[in-house]
């Protein structure tokens, strides 16, 4: 199946579309900024004769010509985090306070744990949670690097993560990364698509909503709560924050992002979402050529 074909519809251009999806995808690293400051990161990089490209909207990100910036000792002693560009949207969105108690219930390998640490000034809670224990000591070691210090990580299915070890007490926020069917990282995965069936898509779907849904649950009235994958398809998307919408008190609220995207839909394939799903963001390969991204951000209702 031309699983591309299956989104043109959703695309103002799409032979761009499919031409971005074709071409290999920029490395990116971010700046951690617990360790240090943009500055003498780029100063350690020209030092190593280490070709960047800031990237020009949010300055903790350059794109960089090696595809294995590991290799580097800025990466080593945890200056830098490979990450796709795209993939610094969610923590940004979520935006976490210092001292705020944050949950990343699908959190491994760590790249967004990382940023919201950096974000929170490595101070409140920071739950990272994943169920996957080999996911998890790349969590962990991340997180080390990166000199994480308040950061607990905790091993569960996050449809079912408990509050107990944590006194009840419910989160500030939750960035909501699922497992998905990952459309968006053909770039960077050219064989992402080739045991691609719609009954995966559909069965994963229903994962999500129960990860999402846990997520509300156990984030405190007037909280945050953003929700992200890298796919295109509506049925892990737009379907699973209307199901949200539907099940429990919470509303997608609109935020800014200084990158080119599309709204999110509100009907596919005959089924009609919520009119507030153009409040999500859906950001197409072609858009700035990164991969494809999808994130909301939903608020608890007080």
């Amino acid at each position: 199946m031309d699983v591309l074909a299956r989104y043109e519809p959703l695309m103002d251009d799409p032979a761009a579309f499919r031409a971005a999806c074709e071409r290999p995808l920029p490395q990116a690293v971010r700046v951690n900024t617990l360790k240090t400051t943009v500055e003498r990161a780029r100063a350690a990089l020209d030092a190593e004769g280490i070709d960047y490209e800031p990237v020009d909207w949010h300055d903790t990100l350059f794109r960089i010509p090696t595809d294995k910036p590991g290799n580097t000792w800025p990466y080593f002693h945890g200056w830098l985090y490979g990450q796709e560009e795209v993939s610094a949207v969610p923590a940004l969105v979520c935006d976490p306070e210092p001292g705020d108690r944050v949950l990343d219930p699908c959190a491994a390998p760590g790249s967004k744990t990382t940023h919201l640490a950096a974000l929170m000034e490595d101070t409140g809670l920071l739950v990272a949670n994943d169920s996957n224990l080999g996911r998890i000591s790349a969590l962990r070691s991340n997180t080390e690097r990166c000199g994480i210090t308040n950061v607990a990580v905790t091993k569960s299915d996050a449809r079912n993560f408990s509050l107990k070890p944590f006194d009840g007490e419910k989160f500030d926020r939750a960035l909501v990364d699922v497992p998905c069917s990952c459309e968006g990282t053909i770039r960077k995965n050219p064989d992402a698509l080739d045991e691609w069936t719609l009954d995966h898509v559909e069965g994963v779907s229903g994962v999500q909503k129960g990860i999402l849904g846990r997520a509300i649950e156990v984030t405190r009235d007037g909280g945050t709560v953003v929700y992200s994958t890298c796919t295109f398809a509506p049925e892990e998307n737009e379907a699973v924050l209307d199901h949200a919408l539907e099940n429990y008190d919470v509303e997608l609220v609109d935020y800014d992002l200084p990158l080119d995207h599309a709204p999110g839909v509100t009907e596919w394939d005959g089924t009609e979402y919520d009119s507030s799903m153009t409040r999500a963001k859906r950001i197409y390969p072609q858009h700035n050529d990164t991969g494809g991204f999808f994130c909301a951000k939903l608020e608890v209702a007080e």
